[in-house]
């Protein structure tokens, strides 16, 4: 898909990574309806590319902020786009989340995504060339201690983005699952940041990864994994997910160590 002739729905579009394809979209040439909660960053943005991007305040875990988010996309006269890049992660073992916490990653990160694709696919089947992408995680593919229910989550979201890709074989609709590794972003709390730099974890810049996924939206790939040895390590865990278990069996003192750090502060 050429960029210049994309109008895109953006989720998540104030955070880290949707702020950077927000940014690269526009200056692109794309016409961009950025959703999300608060506007925070995009005011800049929306000064620079007033004639591109366009914002909406919605809770996409409501059917009133989907129907919003809809209705707006109706009155640009349809889209071509939907990138669900919407997500919120918590560094911490299961039993430490209340029920509240875990009720919203889940609602965010898995069932808005499904939701808010299932009421734009209309208005994607309308045009000759239509693509979903949904930005997961590498540990989509890889279940890591301290982040089960974020797991949840983006495996949930990996399988969905494979169903419906097939299920849309026969139509003008591709569906792309996107998956970043750890990423510079707000989202990390201060703990997990800590950890990933006592593991020597790579993090990547979120301009990188939205540039990434721009060039893999252009390409119509279906599937995109960033970062090295992460890539080897899905195929690993797919195939053999005993060694994956044996090896982060050593890591979880230093998680445990981390995750303890992390309940500490949050107790100041």
């Amino acid at each position: 898909m050429r960029l210049p002739e994309c109008v895109v729905i953006l989720t998540g579009a104030s955070g880290g990574i949707g702020l950077e394809l927000a940014e690269q979209l526009c200056a692109a040439g794309a016409r961009v309806l950025a959703v999300s909660r608060q506007m925070g960053k995009l005011a800049g943005l929306m000064n620079r590319y007033h004639d591109r991007l366009l914002w909406q305040s919605a809770d996409l875990r409501s059917h009133q902020g989907r129907e919003q988010v809809l209705a707006r996309a109706r009155a640009m006269g349809g889209v071509n786009v939907l990138i669900n890049a919407a997500g919120v992660n918590r560094f911490a073992l299961l039993d430490q989340l209340d029920e509240e916490a875990l009720d919203e990653l889940l609602d965010i990160n898995l069932k808005a995504a499904v939701q808010l694709t299932r009421v734009c696919l209309p208005l994607l089947r309308e045009q000759p060339r239509a693509m979903v992408v949904n930005v997961g995680s590498t540990y989509g593919s890889i279940g890591y201690p301290g982040y089960a229910t974020y797991c949840a989550s983006k495996f949930a979201l990996r399988g969905f983005s494979e169903a419906l890709r097939r299920e849309l074989a026969d139509t003008s609709v591709n569906v792309m699952y996107a998956a970043p590794r750890a990423t510079r972003t707000a989202m990390n709390s201060t703990a997990a940041t800590a950890l990933n730099q006592a593991l020597k974890v790579g993090m990547d810049d979120p301009a990188d990864v939205a540039r990434a996924v721009l060039k893999a939206v252009q390409s119509e790939r279906n599937e995109l994994y960033l970062g090295w040895p992460e890539k080897l390590f899905v195929r690993i865990n797919g195939m053999l997910p005993g060694v994956v278990d044996r090896a982060l069996r050593k890591q979880l003192p230093v998680i445990h160590r981390y995750i303890a750090s992390h309940s500490k502060e949050s107790l100041k």
